[in-house]
């Protein structure tokens, strides 16, 4: 069985077909302002002309406000004076001036409860962790600001639940509305939307040297699955290396520090992740995927995955369930085979169920098939020792080594 790679121009082709048109963009605008109308967070659905113009910070503070569940008529000052007392925002003036992206986004995380930003990082930190994973630039349109709040809607705050709960319970909008704007199933976009920022590509260096003068030795993709920076991918992504690094959504790099688990059977590995990149940025958390501990796919189900194929960008696929308890002649554990696209660079990516829970790890492909690739099980992960010690990667490498 080897892994299926296509050729570079192919991809490179579809991933310039994937952009999409000012149109699409302005029709999520619309989508998102006909939901927030709907919710009673706007008062109605602009033009797509006004849609298209700068959102002023009023316009924001407005917005955040209502987020919270409050009312203008129930406030005591103005919505100015009253986001900046509970500390949502920090810049009272200019409120006729464009909305610094940043600036906003740090406004959605501490309304959320989330810190370890600042007004002129929150962007980045906000793509990290998922509450967006689209570079909206400097500043936002009309749109862009609908769009942000709607996803920060289904977000989940730092102590759990989310502003929509929240907007149900202070009865602000229905709980059948909620469902109706937010289902359970997900669809592509909004696993894309929500979940991208957990995956990441893996680059191995199979000597110190190699790691030292950044000649990539190998690599593949993996995806987290702890805030704290535990994650999986397969085994043979890190095999024979010394080191590895993870580079996440946002560009940012971090050190494998420890592998908690690996084992050659079930192509698995669980690794620890620094939490300070190379270029010695502390990070509070990372966005992760969580782990349905009871998967129950049936042939036909719809199933996403998530990797870095051919090393150029994070990328996700759409497919279904061809067969659950395949058995592969190099695994010891039945595989699951489905019809998502995966290609070279995908191997320790994430299969996802349409609830948007990681159901296993996508490992390669029948050369001479189609559609027919195949993903391993994380039942071994979810059984690891997941607060071990671990060992180094140079560690791994001589430890199989030794036994042969």
């Amino acid at each position: 069985m080897k892994k299926r790679i296509l050729p570079l121009l192919c991809a490179l082709m579809l991933l310039l077909g994937a952009v999409p048109s000012a149109a699409a963009l302005e029709g999520e605008s619309r989508r998102a302002a006909g939901t927030l109308a709907g919710l009673g967070l706007i008062d109605a659905v602009p033009s797509e002309e006004a849609l298209d113009r700068p959102a002023a910070r009023i316009q924001g503070t407005n917005l955040l406000v209502r987020l919270s569940g409050a009312g203008k008529a129930g406030l005591p000052t103005g919505v100015q004076d009253y986001a900046a007392a509970q500390g949502w925002t920090t810049v009272t003036g200019g409120q006729e001036d464009p909305l610094p992206t940043a600036e906003f986004c740090a406004s959605l995380l501490r309304l959320l409860g989330y810190e370890g930003f600042t007004d002129e990082n929150a962007d980045k930190f906000a793509r990290r962790t998922a509450l967006t994973t689209r570079d909206y630039g400097e500043t936002l349109t009309l749109g862009n600001l609908y769009q942000l709040a709607l996803d920060a809607l289904a977000f989940p705050a730092k102590d759990g639940g989310t502003l929509a709960q929240s907007l149900v319970e202070k009865g602000r909008c229905t709980q059948a509305q909620i469902r109706s704007f937010f289902p359970e199933e997900l669809t592509a976009r909004q696993v894309a939307d929500r979940h991208m920022a957990a995956a990441f590509q893996l680059d191995v260096y199979y000597t110190e040297n190699a790691y030292k003068e950044n000649i990539r030795s190998n690599g593949g993709s993996g995806f987290f699955v702890s805030a704290g920076g535990l994650a999986v991918t397969n085994y043979h992504t890190i095999e024979g290396a010394v080191q590895a690094t993870v580079t996440l959504i946002t560009g940012e790099t971090f050190l494998v520090d420890r592998v908690l688990f690996y084992d050659p059977n079930t192509d698995l590995a669980l690794l620890r992740v620094s939490k300070t990149s190379t270029d010695k940025t502390e990070v509070p958390f990372f966005s992760f995927l969580e782990i349905a501990e009871e998967p129950e796919l049936r042939r036909g189900d719809r199933i996403y995955t998530l990797g870095v194929p051919l090393g150029i960008t994070p990328a996700i696929s759409e497919g279904i369930v061809s067969a659950t308890d395949h058995m592969v002649s190099k695994f010891s554990a039945p595989c699951v085979v489905n019809t998502a696209d995966i290609s070279h660079g995908s191997s320790g990516g994430a299969l996802l169920n349409i609830y948007g829970h990681a159901v296993g790890v996508t490992s390669g492909a029948y050369e001479a098939g189609n559609s027919l690739y195949i993903s391993v099980s994380l039942s071994p992960v979810l059984a690891a020792d997941w607060e071990a010690e671990g060992l180094t990667l140079a560690e791994v490498k001589a430890e199989v080594q030794k036994q042969g």
